[in-house]
């Protein structure tokens, strides 16, 4: 590989495009299942941390997943290729160097290195205790959730105002009616759906490239857990970077490589655990004598790689977070609403979600939310039913269809519309008809069910004037009601409505 004869930056670049276009189209398609379920499937199946990960807390070794072995295959050839290459998160922090404050930039010690280590390692140990917290650390599930969390509805929010108010011009609305047909449902939802903390995504992205302006791709280089496994196989990788004798020296490799990890002081060597395979030295280097040739030997330990002490203070800090996550306070009235989706239980979930969201993509009404407080740390990012921003379609299975790992079960349409959900409550001090006297059935109208869960009393009422009339009360039959949600979306209550679903 030659930087005179060919331009590989310039190939990696249009890569990485090519690439991120395709991330890009397999999240849109998740929408609807447009491309079918394997397509949705696709990016989460290619990580090999969440395949491990998984597969050690649940114990359970999902087919799937296996395909991130072609990603394993490709780091035993090619090192992190897949970081520097393919990986969306690494794309979007090479949009965002900040290499102008590269002179400005406090150097940070190379033991920092090791934080990707440590979290992989904290990962992987709090897997073998059932417990993924940590996988939302992944860049895959940080991509999906993203996208799906905060920048598809911010978007969604900022074309629906702008069809809004584009629909004020008369010739306007025959091709707005068009770009609306052609954008929804496939990358936007058919109606109005509910959105919670978009603003922790894309906070999460911005914190993400804000890091940027301390070292260039700070999140690969010290805290990525994808990063570290992929970097621990690279050290066996068959094509290596190297520099021959000839080399002059000048430093340009060192000044342009993304991950600091060229060192001047050991003849312009590099480390093939940090190594992205960017090719920046090539172009740079003005003598071509840097080079990427097969070396069957295993590189040699760095200094900044962790020490047995450092690993087992890792594993002690784990064990310890554990177990303040297992000292769970008693309930209290907030958990008789944490409802999780159909086909999932809550304790089985919570082992082998991989908070991923696509769920949450796929879910036509926005009724999956990621859980941020409802289920303790534990459980944060994993899917929760809030029946007042969507409500369960009656005909929808797809979020059991959609998951990867079976966290949620892929239950045929006639098991999901059987599946209890919760129960609907009617709180009689809010109920309109039931406090205050007036007529409202929107609950009993709204129900799916071929045999109603939600019947109506008739009761007569005596007015003021001695005139009466029949107002219609609703009950709710609990033999019947497998808490779809759809009467507590519904409800015309302003603020919390008057009849909830509730945690079975």
């Amino acid at each position: 590989m030659q930087g005179k004869t060919f331009n590989w930056s310039r190939l990696r670049t249009t890569v990485q495009f090519l690439f991120l276009f395709l991330w890009l189209i397999l999240w849109t398609t998740t929408a609807g299942l447009t491309w079918g379920i394997r397509a949705g499937r696709l990016p989460v199946e290619l990580s090999p941390l969440l395949a491990l990960a998984q597969a050690i807390a649940s114990r359970i070794l999902t087919v799937g997943m296996l395909l991130s072995l072609a990603v394993i295959a490709l780091t035993f050839i090619f090192g992190r290729a897949w970081c520097g290459w393919i990986c969306p998160i690494g794309t979007i922090l090479d949009f965002f160097p900040f290499r102008n404050r590269r002179k400005t930039r406090k150097p940070i010690p190379e033991t920092w290195r090791a934080g990707k280590i440590f979290v992989l390692a904290a990962i992987l140990l709090a897997a073998l205790f059932g417990n993924l917290t940590l996988i939302l650390l992944d860049p895959i599930t940080l991509w999906v959730r993203i996208m799906t969390g905060g920048i598809g509805p911010a978007l969604n929010t900022a074309f629906t105002g702008f069809e809004s108010l584009l629909s004020n011009i008369s010739w306007m609305n025959s091709p707005l009616m068009w770009i609306d047909q052609a954008l929804r449902p496939a990358v936007f939802p058919s109606g109005i759906v509910g959105a919670r903390y978009v603003w922790l995504p894309i906070l999460i992205l911005i914190g993400m490239i804000t890091l940027n302006t301390i070292a260039e791709r700070f999140w690969c280089r010290y805290l990525c857990p994808l990063g570290g496994l992929l970097g621990l196989i690279s050290r066996f990788a068959l094509f290596k970077r190297k520099v021959d004798g000839d080399c002059l020296a000048c430093s340009r490799c060192e000044a342009v490589c993304p991950t600091g990890t060229i060192d001047s002081t050991k003849g312009y060597a590099s480390d093939p655990a940090e190594c992205t395979l960017c090719m920046d030295c090539l172009k740079s280097c003005p003598t071509s004598h840097i080079k990427f040739s097969p070396d069957w030997k295993p590189s040699k330990k760095m200094d900044y790689d962790p020490g047995r002490r450092q690993v087992l203070l890792t594993g002690a800090i784990t064990l310890a977070s554990l177990a303040a996550l297992e000292t769970k306070p008693a309930e209290g009235k907030g958990s008789n609403f944490l409802l999780r989706p159909p086909g999932a239980e809550n304790e089985d979930l919570l082992s082998k979600c991989i908070r991923c969201g696509l769920c949450m993509r796929t879910c036509p009404t926005g009724a999956l939310q990621a859980s941020i407080s409802e289920s303790g740390l534990e459980g944060v990012f994993t899917p929760v039913f809030i029946p007042r921003t969507g409500y369960c379609l009656y005909t929808c299975n797809q979020c059991g269809s959609i998951c990867p790992v079976q966290a949620i079960l892929p239950l045929t349409l006639d098991e999901k519309q059987s599946w209890l959900i919760g129960e609907a409550f009617i709180d009689e001090n809010r109920c309109i008809p039931w406090a205050d006297g007036t007529t409202c059935i929107v609950c009993e109208e709204m129900c799916p069910l071929p045999e109603k869960a939600i019947t109506l009393e008739d009761r007569a009422i005596v007015n003021a004037d001695g005139s009466t009339f029949t107002l219609k009360l609703p009950h709710v039959n609990r033999n019947r009601c497998i808490g779809c949600g759809i009467c507590e979306y519904k409800c015309p209550r302003t603020g919390e409505a008057a009849i909830r679903v509730h945690r079975i």
